[in-house]
């Protein structure tokens, strides 16, 4: 009983001995365990959000170079519309240059060879060097064309005016062929040898050749009258009216329309007359004036 009993307390006492490391080990694995679970799934996680950023990423950086693709494409294209455009400047330039040089206009009053005034207060902004290139491109050449539209418009203005004023207003010479023989105011009478008072100027020519009007205007006299034999008279504008007397024959009458340079009468020597020519009177307002400054604007 007695050696039954010692053994019994000898296994109790290694129980006691071994058994709580033991479970203090197991516990450890345990817990060991459990910790390095929850790492590794907070490793995954972390790794799945790696991955979901690296592939938002990627995502973003393809969507950058389609960006940048897109603006590089639309800078060329905004090139080459801006090199377009000064092509057709230049184009504009010489044909405002010849305007003026044909209209014997003031190159300065219309100058197309400088660019426009400008101004504007300096801009501290930074942008991207490229763009701002293009854009203060496009607001010189936006100035240009406003500059140059304006000018145009003021020069077809002037030119059309100018050019319907030397359709109306008298200026040149009733022949295209011939000489004057006889200038305007006081001269010798050729019948009578007195001083008289000439109230025109005389174009000697071929007779038989065209006496044209010197303006465009209306027939308001065609018919044989006195020393003047046969004459025409042309009313034209701003009181103006210009007298073609001694004609061989009369080409128009009374309403006819006629224009500048249109023929109207035959040189002749009718009426009061030494030979062939066609004395020449301009009127303003019915008061007779001298016709040399028409004929030499002509």
């Amino acid at each position: 009983m007695s050696s039954s009993h010692g053994i019994t307390n000898n296994t109790s006492v290694w129980s006691a001995k071994y058994l709580l490391p033991v479970i203090l080990l197991i516990g450890a694995a345990l817990l060991s365990g459990y910790y390095y679970g929850k790492l590794q799934a907070v490793q995954i996680a972390e790794n799945q959000a790696m991955q979901s950023a690296l592939q938002a990423m990627a995502e973003e950086r393809r969507e950058l170079d389609a960006l940048r693709s897109s603006m590089e494409a639309e800078l060329d294209a905004l090139a080459l519309r801006i090199g377009s455009l000064r092509a057709h400047l230049l184009r504009l330039n010489a044909l405002g240059e010849r305007l003026v040089s044909v209209g014997n206009l003031d190159s300065q009053e219309f100058d197309f060879a400088s660019e426009p005034a400008q101004g504007g207060v300096e801009q501290a902004d930074a942008e991207s060097v490229g763009m701002l290139e293009l854009e203060s491109e496009l607001e010189r050449l936006s100035a240009a064309f406003a500059d140059r539209e304006h000018k145009l418009i003021l020069l077809e203005e002037m030119l059309s005016k100018r050019d319907v004023r030397e359709q109306v207003i008298p200026s040149g010479r009733p022949l295209k062929h011939g000489f004057i023989s006889s200038t305007f105011g006081r001269r010798t009478d050729p019948f009578t040898g007195k001083k008289k008072y000439h109230k025109g100027v005389d174009f000697v020519g071929k007779r038989g050749s065209e006496v044209l009007a010197v303006a465009a205007g209306v027939i308001t006299q065609s018919e044989r009258t006195g020393g003047y034999g046969n004459v025409v008279e042309i009313r034209h504008a701003d009181g103006y009216s210009t007298r073609y007397a001694h004609n061989q024959e009369n080409l128009v009458k009374e309403g006819d329309r006629v224009e500048k340079g249109e023929p109207i009468a035959m040189l002749g020597s009718t009426g009061r007359s030494s030979g062939p020519h066609v004395h020449f009177e301009v009127r303003r307002n019915g008061k007779i004036v001298n016709p040399a400054r028409f004929v030499k604007g002509g």
